[in-house]
C-alpha cells in the first residue's frame, strides 16, 4: 500500500485532534463547529468548513479517516499537495450545499404549507428557535412532512463524508479498473462499478429516508452532493485537459 502523502497526513491529524478535543470538551464544541440549517440561530458562517473536521464517533471517524488514508495519497501523489487539497476542501463544500439545498426545500415546503393555514413564518422561526413546537402543524402536515421539516431546522451535520466521497469519485475516475476488496463483500470489485453503486445507494436511501448502516440520522445527499462536486470537477479538469504545474 502507498505511503502516506504529506496532506492526507496533515488532514489526519487535524481531524483525530478535532475528535479528541471534542470529547473533551463536549456538546458547545459540536454546537459551534457542527454545521446546523442557516435559520437556525446556532448557525454560523463557518460550519460548512468546521463540520468536516467533526465526527459523531469513533467508527464514524476510522471509516473516513481509513478511507482518505486508503484513496487520498494515492490522488496527491500524482496531483500535488495544492491541488489534491483544492479538491478536498470544495468536495466537502458541496455535499454541505446539496445537502442544506435538500433541507431548505423541506423546510420552505412546510412552511409555505403551515403560512397557507393561517401561522406566520416568524412566529414558526421563533418557537423552533427556542426549542419549541405548535402541536398543530402536525395536524396540517404530513408525517413525513413534519418530520423532514423538524429534521431540516434541528439536525446538525458532521464528518468528513462529502469530502471522501469526492475522493473515492475520483479515485475511480483515474483508476477505473481498480480492484476495491471491501469487508462486506468477498471478491474484488471494480472501481468504475463499485463507486457508482454506492453513490446510487445514497441517492436512494436519502429519497426514501431508509437506512441500511448506522441507523437513522445519515446524511446521504451531503454524501452524494460530495460524489457529485468531485465528478463534476474531474469532468471539467479531464475536458479542459487540466495543467497540473498550475498547482505547484
Amino acid at each position: 500500500m502507498m505511503n502516506v502523502t504529506e496532506t492526507v497526513k496533515q488532514l489526519l491529524i487535524i481531524n483525530i485532534l478535532f475528535f479528541i478535543g471534542t470529547l473533551v470538551v463536549g456538546d458547545p464544541a459540536y454546537q459551534m463547529l457542527a454545521m446546523y440549517f442557516p435559520e437556525n440561530q446556532n448557525f454560523h458562517a463557518w460550519q460548512p468548513l468546521s463540520h468536516m473536521f467533526m465526527h459523531g464517533g469513533f467508527m464514524h471517524i476510522f471509516f473516513n479517516m481509513f478511507a482518505l488514508y486508503s484513496f487520498g495519497s494515492a490522488l496527491e501523489h500524482f496531483w500535488g499537495s495544492q491541488k489534491f487539497l483544492f479538491f478536498y476542501i470544495s468536495c466537502g463544500l458541496g455535499a454541505a450545499l446539496l445537502h442544506t439545498g435538500i433541507n431548505y426545500y423541506y423546510f420552505n415546503d412546510a412552511i409555505n404549507i403551515l403560512v397557507e393555514n393561517g401561522f406566520k413564518k416568524s412566529e414558526i422561526l421563533q418557537l423552533l428557535n427556542e426549542g419549541k413546537i405548535n402541536t398543530q402543524w402536525q395536524s396540517i402536515l404530513t408525517a413525513s412532512e413534519y418530520q423532514n421539516f423538524i429534521s431540516a431546522f434541528a439536525g446538525t451535520v458532521v464528518g468528513a463524508s462529502g469530502a471522501i466521497y469526492g475522493i473515492v469519485v475520483a479515485f475511480a475516475f483515474m483508476f477505473p479498473n481498480a480492484e476495491l476488496a471491501l469487508m462486506f463483500i468477498p471478491v474484488p470489485v471494480k472501481a468504475k462499478y463499485f463507486v457508482p453503486g454506492l453513490v446510487l445507494l445514497d441517492l436512494y436511501l436519502g429519497v426514501s429516508g431508509q437506512s441500511i448502516f448506522g441507523g437513522p440520522g445519515i446524511a446521504h445527499f451531503a454524501h452524494v452532493g460530495g460524489a457529485l462536486c468531485g465528478f463534476l470537477i474531474m469532468w471539467y479538469w479531464k475536458k479542459n485537459q487540466f495543467n497540473d504545474n498550475r498547482w505547484n
